[in-house]
């Protein structure tokens, strides 16, 4: 209290002092106004305002101590726009200062200096003498109205400025509808119309094109209010906007404008970086003043309505129409199907036995004829050369009687399985030495059949190959959630920036749906899911049959045919599926970022085929699914470290190739010797070993011929692959990398087919239907990828130079015809490698062979 009181006790004593130095602070300060206007009566502005007329050129001076404003007025009325460009250019070589022109209008001020500075890349300045602006118009709601508006001249310089105005109207400044219009435009003088949407219309495309490349130009899409932000610096502060070199298009929907009209802003950019052109200049004086050149572009604007509605309810009901018209086609083959197992279960319950089913059951053909022995089988050998009798001899001695090739009565069958169920349990080895020497003497053998390679628990390998199932639904819920979450962050910022150049689309045929842009990309990749999930359900189907008739105890299902294990279908079809989401997410917002979310799967996809493949003929000793995801794993790592750091780094390509050969060394020894050799220390003096009896000594030719051949002709492939990578270096890494993948299955495919010729098996109709039909789509659907409609690997701007218009329903592009067809093509390839040995299942394993 006793601070406060002083504190009002100073302030009043200050209030009574204040008369005191009051009289001679206004006596100071009206001195000081009386000099200033005196002695700047001399530096006073002269302003002088004229009446203007429009498309007239005004020709004058400016200093600092003479201003000059131009007075306009105009008629504008509520159903018809004019626009109006103010045009100025400064005839001075060398200036002490800029002009600068205001121009006032009722409700909007619009400015800028002559030259006019735009600045470029690493700050560097460009300035332009010709400055031409299109005035924004402000909505009026009168049906006539006449409005003024001002143009200052001032500047800073006491020099004499030439300078020349020239206020004009711009008679198309409203584009109308399917009509194209051209113009002029250059980083100083950009263009921007007015576009209204006409009644029924809801979405348009605006189609800005020219006839060159550079230079480097902006289009951008702004709602109608003032100021118009048309500059090199401000283009991108509202709106959408994208780059463009050729062409440019983007789609404009009436919800987004209140008003339903929007400007079309057109701006040619300082440099040519941002569109992928070269950067020329590089002053050493950071302010140093740069003349850009000529760089004025002439443009096109086409304005036209997109599709409705109707249009979208078409494709939809399209794409599920395909796709669901595979389920009707399945339905029908699985009832013919049971129809005529129906009828062979009553034949086989007859009392008497028919001559062809007991032929079938003990391994005949249909003809009655035996197939060929195992020493007709395999090597080159077989066409002409002749087998010496040792060699069929060790043969013969080092194959037991359990696994012969002797026909064999159905009790032998029934008492031959169990002896060789009891057989492979590992507790019946006293140590683990005897369980390899058993693996060493029947993997080694020449000839081998699919019963020397089914020895296993076939609980065990279910459960086994189970395994991969449950690990790729594990790692497809890991995988989709995050990038789930990713693509519609993308979205949301491409939605909220405007900036278009975030995603690569084909924009001239890319139909928005609610908060996506490209729906209809999209919607093409239906396809995978749908037929993924109907694979799974033909699988199921399999899968139930094969195990009733287990537990009947049938012969054929027991002892016959390849080992039936579903575990890798079951995987082949969830990875289809997650091809579709995935791929759909990548769709969401497409570029070099998230391309591996686009391809992950298809290495999976790749991977589990090869597998299936191997595992048909060699059901003990595929790979477990650990290993298997693992080595998928280290492909995915490798795909993003190409993305990221394989463009152009020599390093990275050349580490890359080392790996890559050592790989494919490993793999062929691994499958050559049926994993029966180590990697030790001891392994080049093994190798040394191997050359010197088998190559210098004496000149004895590979023990497994056909093997040999596969796995040399693989070689070739890969280390050709290999070194085009390492020469090339193709800047579209993931793709490289998956060309690697299928050639690899392709190769192993055709062997499997021509091996499967070789031994006198045949291909039923069904999967010979299946062949034929995938064939033709793969072929048709390769032409459409490589159609190429957009690419991240260039910038935006010329990805844009790739786009085209839908080709199907005015609602699907190439692209999604791509996805179409390679969502069939890969579910018949499913359905071959389902079908394709169903000619063995009434054929004993020890007469499949092993190839």
């Amino acid at each position: 209290m006793a601070s406060r009181s002083s504190w009002k006790s100073r302030l009043k004593r200050s209030r009574l002092r204040a008369p005191g130095w009051t009289r001679p602070g206004l006596a100071a300060l009206f001195w000081f106004c009386v000099t200033q206007s005196v002695c700047g009566a001399g530096a006073a502005k002269n302003v002088m305002q004229k009446e203007a007329e429009f498309d007239v050129t005004y020709n004058d001076t400016v200093t600092s101590v003479n201003q000059t404003t131009y007075a306009f007025n105009h008629t504008i009325s509520r159903n018809k726009t004019e626009g109006v460009r103010v045009t100025v250019d400064v005839l001075e070589q060398t200036l002490e200062a800029p002009i600068l022109f205001v121009v006032r209008q009722k409700q909007a001020v619009m400015s800028f200096q002559v030259p006019l500075i735009l600045r470029g890349l690493y700050q560097r300045k460009y300035p332009y003498k010709h400055v031409g602006r299109t005035l924004c118009q402000p909505p009026t709601r009168a049906a006539s109205e006449t409005q003024y508006f001002y143009v200052d001249v001032s500047t800073l310089s006491s020099h004499r400025t030439n300078y020349q105005l020239r206020v004009s109207r711009v008679e198309s400044f409203t584009l109308q509808t399917d009509k194209k219009f051209s113009f002029t435009a250059s980083p100083s003088q950009p263009q921007f119309f007015k576009y209204v949407f006409p009644d029924g219309v809801d979405t348009v495309i605006v189609k800005v094109n020219s006839d060159v490349n550079f230079p480097c130009s902006v289009m951008s899409v702004q709602d109608i209010q003032c100021p118009v932000y048309d500059l090199d610096n401000n283009v991108g502060f509202i709106g959408m906007y994208q780059t463009m070199t050729k062409k440019g298009a983007i789609t404009v929907q009436r919800k987004d404008f209140p008003s339903n009209s929007f400007y079309v802003v057109v701006v040619v950019k300082t440099e040519d970086e941002a569109c992928g052109g070269p950067l020329r200049f590089y002053p050493l004086q950071p302010d140093e003043l740069i003349d850009a050149g000529n760089r004025t572009k002439d443009l096109d604007v086409l304005v036209s309505p997109a599709i409705n509605s109707e249009k979208y309810v078409i494709g939809m009901l399209f794409c599920l129409g395909i796709f669901l018209s595979f389920y009707v086609v399945t339905l029908l083959v699985a009832c013919m199907e049971n129809t005529r197992l129906k009828r062979r279960e009553l034949f086989e319950n007859a009392p008497d036995m028919s001559p062809a089913e007991t032929a079938s059951l003990l391994g005949k053909n249909a003809d009655g004829k035996t197939p060929a022995s195992p020493y007709e089988y395999g090597s080159f050998a077989d066409n002409g050369s002749t087998l010496s009798s040792e060699a069929v001899t060790d043969s013969a001695t080092s194959t037991d009687n359990n696994y012969g090739y002797l026909e064999r009565s159905l009790d032998s069958v029934a008492r031959s399985r169990q002896e060789s169920l009891s057989s492979v349990e590992e507790d019946d080895y006293d140590t683990l030495d005897d369980i390899d020497s058993d693996k060493n003497i029947v993997r080694t053998k020449k000839y081998l059949c699919v019963s020397d390679l089914a020895r296993k628990d076939k609980r065990v390998l279910s459960k086994k190959y189970q395994i991969y199932f449950w690990n790729i639904a594990t790692i497809a819920v890991f995988y989709a959630l995050p990038v789930i979450q990713l693509v519609i962050t993308y979205q949301t910022v491409v939605n909220v920036t405007g900036n278009q150049d975030i995603c690569y689309y084909n924009f001239l045929c890319a139909h928005p749906l609610g908060a996506l842009s490209a729906f209809n990309n999209i919607l093409s990749n239906l396809g995978y899911v749908m037929l993924g999930l109907l694979f799974l359900l033909i699988v199921l189907k399999r899968d139930v049959i094969h195990n009733r008739a287990l537990v009947r105890n049938d012969l054929n299902a027991l002892e016959c045919g390849i080992p039936k294990h579903f575990g890798v279908y079951y995987a082949m079809g969830t990875a289809l599926m997650m091809e579709g989401l995935l791929s759909a997410c990548y769709h969401v917002c497409p570029n070099y970022t998230n391309f591996q979310f686009d391809t992950s799967f298809m290495y999976m996809i790749a991977g589990l085929c090869m597998l299936k493949l191997y595992q048909k003929r060699h059901p003990d000793i595929n790979a477990s699914a650990y290993t298997a995801y693992a080595c998928l794993a280290g492909v995915i790592f490798f795909s993003v470290l190409g993305v990221v750091f394989g463009r152009g780094n020599m390093v990275f390509w050349i580490v890359f190739s080392v790996i890559h050969i050592v790989a494919t060394l490993f793999l062929s020894t691994q499958l050559y010797y049926m994993g029966r050799w180590r990697l030790d220390a001891g392994i080049l003096r093994r190798i040394v070993y191997v050359i010197y009896t088998d190559c210098i000594r004496q000149c004895s030719g590979p023990m497994y011929i056909d093997r040999m051949v596969l796995l040399v002709m693989g070689n070739i492939v890969n280390w050709s692959l290999a070194a085009y990578g390492l020469i090339e270096r193709p800047n579209d890494f993931a793709s490289y990398l998956l060309a690697i993948a299928i050639c690899n299955l392709l190769l192993y495919f055709a062997f499997y087919i021509i091996m499967k010729l070789r031994s006198g098996e045949r291909i039923k109709c069904l999967p010979l239907v299946c062949i034929l039909f995938t064939a033709v789509v793969w072929g048709f659907a390769l032409y459409f990828f490589f159609q190429g409609l957009s690419t991240w690997q260039k910038t935006p701007a010329e990805s844009r130079e790739h786009n085209r218009d839908c080709i199907l329903l005015s609602f699907f592009d190439d692209h999604d015809i791509w996805h179409f067809l390679s969502s069939i093509a890969m579910f018949g390839s499913f359905l071959v490698l389902l079908t394709m040995d169903d000619d063995l299942d009434t054929v004993q394993r020890d007469k499949i062979y092993v190839f």
